[in-house]
């Protein structure tokens, strides 16, 4: 795994700014079968591993929740519409479409695409004392 270091942090695969501008973001939940959960994983990763490497890719992370195994969280961030639509359609992304569709029992979902007119930076790190 390659890092690039600057001045407070290591970079490694799979990480992103959030600082970048951001036009596009998705946000989904997902709780499948729990009979199906490896096959979830296994069809979405490759999936997230190739769309951070996606040209405008901002950011691109499924995560399993922590305190139910079934449920995973997806956000992305695109710097525009047309980069989010070249992931739409790109054949990984089909592909793992394809296999959750057609494998994968998908208990409840939601998902919600924000068009971002203007961004902020969120640190309340300093609103703990010391």
């Amino acid at each position: 795994m390659s890092t690039n270091t600057t001045d407070t942090h290591i970079f490694s695969a799979g990480d992103h700014d959030k600082t970048q501008s951001t036009k596009i973001i998705v946000s989904a939940y997902y709780r499948v079968h729990p009979d199906d959960r490896q096959t979830f994983i296994n069809a979405v990763k490759p999936e997230m591993q190739a769309a951070q490497r996606l040209s405008g890719c901002v950011f691109y992370a499924f995560s399993q929740d922590l305190v139910n195994p079934d449920a995973f969280h997806l956000s992305e961030g695109w710097v525009d519409i047309d980069a989010y639509e070249r992931h739409e359609h790109s054949e990984t992304f089909l592909k793992a479409l394809a296999t959750v569709v057609k494998h994968v029992r998908i208990l409840h979902r939601e998902g919600i695409r924000y068009d971002v007119a203007e961004q902020h930076i969120d640190d309340p790190r300093g609103n703990v004392s010391s």
